[in-house]
């Protein structure tokens, strides 16, 4: 890949970031023809990882003068920044926003893969790693395998081979790079979560999906480091919305009618699904009184031919809402009926709804959920398939990040509860106690409640709280997760399944 300097300026002054070049001879608005033509044949914001003939981004809020300085020393010759530098660089492209010259610049430089693919993108408080595995099965079938994934729990480029992505979006630098690796391995359809802060730190600026898929909202990440306000995470949620070609809605969302009234306003079609059906309703679905993993699609048109009876493996209504949004967005992009159908019957996510059984026969239930409508959804499908018994909840809490959950779960926990366990999750630069000691400060409800930092111990215990088959366990949060991020590092974790497997086989 490669991109010449005349071809970046192009880019940079069609979306109006350029504000000058500066060299040795001084500040322009211009290049000379021997300058304009050359070309930079690597892209990199770490400025350990720069040659001559990389184009260099000063981005971060971290940032600082010393690593440009290096990196020149190390021979980097180009640098985009939104301040000039005094740095003995060939040239400085100086702009008005550096994420957004990041965006742009990586498209061009990749060379617009995002224009060889379809794109779908899903986003929503809870759901989307979810929704965007039912996807991926279906598509797997309509596809024959030729379908990219990005993936809060796991992505792939090549549909095949999978690996721990370490943001919900990449960077737009690094998204781009990994849709080109999509196409280049013959990869036709390619399924993303799109986060709320990709669109606030302009991640995905300028990116069209061709179905968008807009699951739900309830209030999260409301932190000083993410959204200051719940007002700033909704929009930012929103912009999926315009920058959909078709939007695909849930009529139960909360505000939904100001998300109808965005796609209506911004002429974006859209198609809106729900459990129940209503004028506004285009499919939906209804539960089997029979079988609580069966549901059938209902829909007054059926302009798309997805009516009739569905079959999964993961439990609960939401996963039901989770795969009729698959299934349509699925249908927008190619899939038959049949073979929404056949996905959805096949698919299963790591770290959702995994089960054991422990000794005395109580069910232990794994999942990601990791905020107060995923973790609420989960307990109430537990408590209302395990009446007879407690409900003993592992569960923890982010550091750095998202800190309102801490409440929210001390909420769920005081309505759905018999018995909880305070742990650890990825407490980052924060100490994991305090952070259980937050959510143990919002459980109104007189509760045992046990906290054991040690996360395989605190599964341990657990599960030994279990005294008959009627209870279940819910460990929650970490789900597949295969490490805690402490200061941040990444130290190794078994998993959630992994310890509790472990724990139940060396007590039989």
């Amino acid at each position: 890949m490669t991109i010449s300097l005349f071809a970046i300026r192009d880019c940079l002054e069609k979306e109006d970031l350029l504000k000058e070049f500066i060299s040795p001879e001084g500040w322009h608005l211009t290049l000379s023809d021997t300058l304009g033509q050359r070309e930079v044949t690597a892209l990199s914001y770490d400025s350990r990882d720069v040659t001559a003939e990389t184009l260099f981004f000063c981005k971060g809020l971290n940032f600082k003068e010393i690593y440009l300085e290096n990196a020149v020393k190390d021979g980097l010759e180009i640098y985009v920044s939104e301040v000039p530098y005094e740095v003995p660089a060939q040239l400085g492209i100086i702009v008005t926003d550096i994420k957004k010259a990041m965006a742009v610049l990586s498209m061009a430089f990749y060379d617009y893969p995002q224009n060889k693919l379809k794109l779908i993108g899903f986003t929503g408080t809870k759901g989307k790693t979810t929704a965007a595995y039912f996807t991926k099965y279906i598509l797997d079938v309509a596809t024959q395998q030729k379908t990219a994934l990005l993936s809060t729990m796991n992505s792939t480029l090549d549909g095949k081979t999978f690996f721990k992505s370490a943001l919900t979006t990449p960077e737009s630098l690094d998204l781009y790079r990994m849709m080109a690796t999509a196409v280049a391995n013959g990869m036709t359809h390619f399924i993303m979560e799109v986060s709320s802060q990709a669109y606030k730190t302009n991640r995905v600026y300028k990116l069209f999906f061709d179905v968008g898929i807009f699951l739900n909202i309830t209030p999260d990440h409301i932190s000083p480091i993410e959204h200051p306000t719940f007002d700033d995470y909704f929009y930012c949620k929103r912009q999926l919305i315009t920058h959909s070609k078709v939007i695909v809605l849930n009529h139960e969302a909360d505000y939904f009618p100001l998300l109808k009234e965005t796609a209506q306003q911004q002429k974006v079609p859209a198609i809106v699904y729900g459990s129940q059906p209503a004028p506004e309703v285009d499919y939906s679905f209804a539960v089997s009184s029979e079988d609580s993993l069966r549901f059938i699609v209902e829909s007054p048109a059926d302009a798309l031919g997805l009516a009739g009876s569905y079959h999964l493996r993961l439990g609960g209504d939401f996963n039901k809402g989770n795969a009729l949004s698959a299934a349509i967005a699925s249908v927008l992009v190619g899939a038959s009926k049949e073979e929404c159908q056949q996905g959805i019957a096949a698919t299963t996510v790591p770290g959702r709804m995994e089960s054991l059984t422990n000794t005395n026969g109580a069910t232990v239930y794994v999942d990601y959920a990791h905020n107060y409508d995923s973790l609420k959804n989960l307990l109430t499908f537990v408590r209302e398939e395990h009446p007879d018994g407690r409900l003993i909840v592992l569960v923890g809490s982010t550091g750095d990040k998202a800190i309102s959950r801490r409440k929210d779960f001390g909420r769920v926990l005081s309505e759905l509860a018999d018995v909880a366990v305070l742990t650890t999750d990825d407490p980052a630069s924060e100490d994991p106690a305090k952070i259980c000691q937050e959510i143990q400060a919002h459980i109104t409800k007189e509760i045992p409640v046990y906290t054991i930092l040690d996360r395989g111990e605190a599964i341990a215990h657990a599960l030994s709280l279990s005294t008959t088959a009627d209870d279940a366990i819910v460990l929650a949060g970490k789900g597949a997760d295969l490490y805690q991020k402490v200061n941040g590092v990444d130290e190794p974790y078994a998993g959630d399944f992994a310890l509790a497997e472990a724990f139940i086989n060396k007590k039989n």
